[in-house]
């Protein structure tokens, strides 16, 4: 079975990370279908020049859409980045993640199960391989203590509106499983860093606001606590449970990487004091400041990834040191140039 592949959110951080790394493998099609939000940018891409890739602009939530892509490029794999993400915007808009990760979930999974399956359990000629991985968060777990991790069998208690329809998206993943026989997986992965991330996200903005001397902003005392996976180790994780990860099964990614998010700052500011010095002599130590905590904080992150190391071989290849030195280098030609 020639695999074509309808990639969601591929123009997105995580998602153009995976569509680069994915395009240089031999003998797939992928289509990507991404809405360019504010959070996507096309200019993320670099697509292997013999890739047979073809990209739709449109929305997960448009059935009639999802629907024909599917038919018309003959989808047999679909790996569902696209999300609504940043858990301030949930606070201040929760309809769009309603609307997005769980109405848009939906749509996808209905039209795989419509496009390879007659009935519950029972596949359509030649569709017998067919793949749905949904890629989620470890934000489903809720938050920990100074001591645990999450582990697959970890119980959801998501803390925030955009974790609580990241939630309701994996239940429906897992429904389409148990009540259809659709051929699905689940990846929740810890906090991803690495180049293309938008520059809402933390590290971005660290590094943004230090390079433009105005104050770092971290909420409440710096003392919250994720787990960091650099962004090509979590495709690699994504790649693998695609081909080999069991059906059904839920595959944590973490990178072994837990950090407090004064830490993540102070890190950053020394490696920017070393290979870009302000030329005021200060360091940029000194625009580290303390805002107010954000509603719902979760104070802890941390993933037990034993479970696809075991199983499927993987392993991360950075840890947060290595990672974050490719991280600033990438950043600074963008902000530099």
């Amino acid at each position: 079975m020639s695999k074509n592949i309808l990639v969601t959110g591929g123009a997105g951080f995580i998602g153009s990370n995976y569509l680069n790394y994915k395009s240089k493998q031999e003998d797939i099609k992928i289509v990507n279908l991404d809405k360019l939000t504010y959070a996507a940018n096309v200019d993320n891409l670099q697509i292997a020049n013999d890739c047979d890739y073809s990209f739709i602009k449109g929305d997960i939530c448009d059935v009639s859409l999802v629907q024909k892509i599917f038919t018309e490029h003959k989808i047999n794999e679909v790996v569902h980045f696209a999300a609504e993400s940043h858990v301030d915007n949930s606070i201040s808009n929760p309809g769009a993640f309603i609307d997005t990760n769980i109405v848009g979930t939906f749509n996808l999974l209905q039209a795989a199960y419509q496009s390879w399956m007659d009935s519950p359990n029972v596949f359509k000629k030649g569709l017998e391989n067919s793949k749905f991985l949904h890629v989620s968060t470890d934000e489903v777990y809720g938050t920990l203590g100074e001591t645990g991790l999450f582990t697959e069998q970890t119980a959801y208690a998501p803390n925030s509106p955009y974790s609580a329809s990241k939630a309701s998206s994996d239940m429906l993943v897992r429904s389409y499983f148990h009540t259809y026989g659709l051929p699905v997986v689940t990846t929740n992965c810890s906090n991803n860093y690495g180049p293309r991330q938008h520059n809402e996200k933390l590290i971005p903005t660290i590094i943004r606001k230090a390079v433009t001397e105005e104050n770092i902003p971290i909420y409440g005392d710096g003392k919250n606590i994720r787990d960091w996976l650099y962004v090509l180790d979590h495709c690699k994780g994504i790649d693998l449970v695609l081909e080999k990860g069991r059906l059904g099964e839920t595959y944590n990614i973490g990178g072994k990487n837990e950090r407090e998010n004064i830490h993540i700052a102070i890190t950053i500011c020394k490696i920017l004091d070393r290979v870009q010095p302000l030329k005021n002599r200060k360091s940029y130590l000194d625009l580290i400041t303390f805002v107010t905590d954000r509603p719902g904080h979760d104070f802890r992150y941390a993933i037990d990834a034993s479970k696809i190391e075991n199983e499927l071989g993987w392993t991360a290849e950075e840890n947060f040191e290595s990672g974050i030195e490719k991280t600033i280098h990438w950043y600074l030609e963008k902000y530099n140039s």
